[in-house]
């Protein structure tokens, strides 16, 4: 067993055909990651194979929070946040479990906290240009231009702000009260930067290729997009008025 004090946390619903291969991906890099999948009941038998290698490949580095049923995104990463500061880990990530992370820049965002001091680092794909491959025309837009205009409505100064590939210090996720971010979808993502943003952290942007999902089904939808829309006008709303929290140095 490999100690680290880093935990990946990888959300799953129907991710069959990727999970094992994602896992092993992690647990091959040269840095040491400790993995906490969250499954949200999923039909296909993804819990099922992660308990397989918790049992016998990754004992003690690999665990698995099992819910029941579609519950969001945004609540699957707040159970895994709360884990993860539960269980004293200094470096919190997050990262889709189909490829469209590569989990080679997982030591690129680790060093930008570690290393380079910031506390939050963001795998970015517009950073250095549009950098997304195998996504339609139109997706790719959407997503571009969806970012614009949270940067307008929001003052963020983020490239990439509706990204899902990132690095938390531990002290950004014991500042932020997790039980008050209300999004569960896409405005989740926003939401998270926005409120880093606004305790005073310090947020860096790490160039990353985006890789649209080869196997398996996207879990993109409208609504999503919808409460995004409608999400970032309340945040700014939010931004003149609410009292956000001191940083914690714990």
């Amino acid at each position: 067993m490999k100690q680290s004090d880093c935990i990946v946390i990888i959300p799953t619903y129907n991710e069959k055909e990727n999970i094992e291969k994602i896992i092993r991906a992690v647990f091959a890099l040269e840095k040491a990651f400790h993995i906490l999948v969250i499954d949200d009941g999923s039909p296909d038998g993804t819990a099922d194979i992660v308990k397989r290698l918790m049992q016998t490949d990754f004992l003690g580095e690999l665990f698995l929070i099992e819910r029941s049923g579609k519950q969001g995104l945004g609540t699957a990463y707040i159970a895994g946040f709360k884990w993860a500061l539960e269980h004293k880990y200094d470096y919190i990530f997050e990262m889709d479990a189909d490829f469209s992370h590569d989990p080679n820049d997982l030591p690129r965002l680790y060093s930008a906290c570690a290393d380079e001091g910031y506390d939050l680092s963001i795998g970015s794909r517009y950073i250095s240009g549009v950098n997304v491959i195998n996504w339609p025309m139109s997706r790719v837009l959407m997503s571009y231009f969806a970012s614009m205009y949270v940067r307008l409505i929001t003052g963020l100064k983020i490239q990439d702000t509706t990204a899902g590939f990132k690095c938390y210090k531990r002290r950004v996720l014991s500042t932020i009260q997790l039980d008050k971010i209300r999004f569960k979808g896409y405005a989740f993502q926003i939401e998270m930067k926005y409120t880093t943003y606004k305790c005073g952290f310090k947020i860096k942007e790490v160039p990353v290729v985006f890789v649209n999902r080869v196997e398996g089904v996207s879990k993109m939808n409208g609504s999503i997009f919808s409460e995004a829309f409608f999400g970032v006008m309340r945040l700014r709303l939010d931004g003149w008025f609410k009292k956000y929290p001191k940083i914690n140095e714990e």
